[in-house]
């Protein structure tokens, strides 16, 4: 716990005075991110750090793959989807954006299975993604084919949000902006998806 304390006392020596009147303001009004960033869970793949958003900009959900479940309204636990509705419907995101990234361990145990001591939750979770699963061509590398999988389950999640009737319809009137990246961890590129390629951004 002692680095945990560590950061907090560097947070509050050096971050909060800069940030203090900031976090005042956010306090006083409330929040009005303009994104909702869907990402996932791995440490190494800051959404807030990759986008260089400070704090009251971005409504952040992450898990697994950083997965976006169908329309099911079933009464049964969905994280995901709540954060969706609070954000679109509530708070009034205009930019709806699926994060995904390279070394994905989500996707790795959908392509490979999970890890023996990791099978209550993950193996069903991935089932999301499993509309990504359309076999690739001969000839790539183990990485490559992880590489392609981590793009299409992004354009899986983008594709599950439409199911959402509220976000299809802020989609189709132009309220509501919805796109689709990959990060590289070891590189540092930023790749959008633009039709059916991932192009770096520039």
């Amino acid at each position: 716990m002692d680095p945990l304390i560590e950061g907090y006392r560097r947070f509050r020596a050096q971050a909060w005075p800069a940030d203090k009147a900031r976090y005042e303001s956010l306090s006083a009004k409330g929040q009005a991110p303009a994104a909702l960033v869907v990402a996932c869970s791995d440490s190494r793949v800051d959404p807030q750090t990759v986008f260089g958003a400070g704090p009251g900009e971005m409504f952040v959900v992450r898990n697994v793959a950083g997965l976006v479940p169908p329309y099911q309204p079933d009464g049964a636990y969905h994280g995901t989807s709540a954060a969706l509705e609070y954000g679109v419907r509530v708070l009034g995101v205009s930019r709806l954006i699926i994060l995904g990234h390279a070394q994905c361990g989500g996707v790795k145990a959908m392509v490979e299975g999970a890890p023996p001591e990791a099978r209550d939750f993950i193996a069903s979770w991935m089932e999301i993604a499993r509309p990504a699963m359309a076999p690739v061509g001969g000839g790539l590398s183990k990485a490559e084919v992880l590489a392609h999988y981590e793009d299409e389950v992004v354009r899986v999640s983008l594709a599950n949000c439409l199911t959402f009737p509220w976000i299809a319809e802020a989609a189709a009137e132009g309220r509501l902006e919805l796109a689709g990246f990959r990060f590289g961890i070891a590189t540092g590129v930023l790749y959008r998806m633009e039709g059916e390629r991932f192009v770096a951004v520039e």
